[in-house]
């Protein structure tokens, strides 16, 4: 099952994906269309549509060193001798979390833009499988998402993560909430850059079976003692990193894909 939300003349409203085809719904609440409750108020073509943000997520949380490519690239990027914190957190028991965005402040959805922050001058794209938490904390779909990122900053100094990750326009999530058939099947992500132009910057893809926590035991860290609301997304980390001398610049295009979930497709500014 794949939900969107879209904007439509009587406001935004969530749509089950039956095909190319949407069977728009009488309600703007992406949990209760999983739930399967709604009325079916007419359908559309799906690339007809203005796609929105598949759910107004009340909070965004980040797991980060998910990946051994990550853990990697974050002892490529520090330049102090706190870069051991990357290498003890990959092989603790205890992830990595931190809150990325509250209330959509910061993230876009399909066709949205992103941004660099201005005190920049080298900044990524981190293509990641979101899992939306329901009731409970229980979890309840997946979706594609971008934890864009100065590795600059971070590699300044690791107490300086939340400048390198929360700033406007460092999040996109989307098309499509997709319910899996097997939460422990894996999930193939792609990443592709490209210019304003469509030259191809950067081209990659990698696998959820790479990971070395499952996405369900990082909602299980995120939910504990901590009162995460219904409708969040946990984004659960990178395992797909440009190489060094690639940054973002305005007018680049990024496209994630997950298999089911679709493209992610989003535009830089600065």
């Amino acid at each position: 099952m794949r939900t969107v939300r879209a904007r439509t003349a009587a406001g935004p409203r969530v749509g089950r994906v039956d095909g190319e085809t949407v069977e728009l719904l009488d309600h703007d609440d992406p949990l209760a269309a999983l739930r399967g409750e709604g009325s079916v108020t007419g359908t559309a073509p799906l690339a007809s549509l203005e796609l929105l943000p598949p759910i107004d997520a009340p909070e965004i949380w980040c797991a980060g060193v998910t990946y051994e490519r990550s853990r990697d690239a974050r002892l490529e990027e520090a330049e102090t001798d706190a870069r051991d914190v990357y290498a003890l957190v990959y092989e603790a028991e205890r992830p990595e979390l931190f809150l990325k965005d509250a209330g959509m402040r910061r993230t876009t959805g399909p066709g949205g833009t992103i941004r660099v922050r201005s005190d920049a001058t080298w900044s990524v794209p981190e293509p990641e499988l979101g899992v939306v938490i329901g009731e409970g904390g229980r979890p309840v779909a997946v979706t594609a998402g971008n934890d864009v990122s100065s590795r600059d900053i971070e590699g300044a100094n690791p107490l300086y993560i939340p400048q390198a990750k929360i700033f406007a326009g460092a999040c996109a999530i989307g098309p499509t909430l997709l319910v899996p058939d097997d939460w422990s099947a894996a999930f193939r992500i792609r990443l592709r850059v490209s210019s304003a132009d469509g030259d191809e910057l950067f081209a990659g893809e990698t696998s959820t079976a790479k990971m070395k926590r499952s996405p369900l035991e990082l909602v299980d860290w995120v939910m504990r003692d901590n009162p995460v609301p219904p409708g969040s997304v946990l984004l659960t980390g990178t395992g797909l990193v440009p190489a060094d001398d690639y940054t973002l610049e305005p007018g680049h295009v990024v496209e994630i894909e997950i298999d089911g979930v679709g493209v992610l497709r989003n535009t830089v500014a600065a």
